[in-house]
């Protein structure tokens, strides 16, 4: 039987794309969900704009932007910028939870720009090679 050697560098890459696709699909998931919510009107989506006193439009332009930006992580070559304009979105909403709505909602957007920001850093170099780096 013959015996090959693997460069350390590359089962970390491996390891890096596997993490980076897992937490691309959940993102996904998560975005679709709440994005589709917020087009299609569901009641405590269109109570929170209504709080936050910016008009419906915002939510539609929001869950549009959620629900595109979820369609383009499942893009390796764009889903770092994918991920990196979510993460913009998603402080947005850390923001207005914590200074406009002043409620505890602020948790989950605080963990999907974690999980965000670990894939536009896990892909970034597809993002630079979008710009010619």
């Amino acid at each position: 039987m013959e015996r090959t050697e693997t460069h350390p560098a590359a089962g970390r890459a491996t390891a890096l794309t596997v993490l980076a696709w897992v937490l691309q699909v959940l993102c996904f998931a998560a975005f679709m969900m709440v994005g589709s919510g917020k087009l299609a009107g569901w009641p405590d989506h269109v109570q929170v704009f209504e709080q936050i006193g910016a008009g419906q439009w915002l939510r539609y332009a929001v869950g549009a932007a959620e629900v595109a930006g979820a369609l383009l992580l499942l893009v390796p070559r764009v889903a770092g910028l994918a991920a990196a304009g979510l993460a913009v979105i998603v402080v947005g909403a850390v923001l207005t939870h914590l200074f406009i709505l002043v409620d505890s909602g602020w948790a989950m957007p605080a963990v999907l720009t974690v999980l965000l920001l670990a894939i536009a850093w896990i892909r970034k170099r597809e993002t630079l090679s979008l710009i010619g780096r």
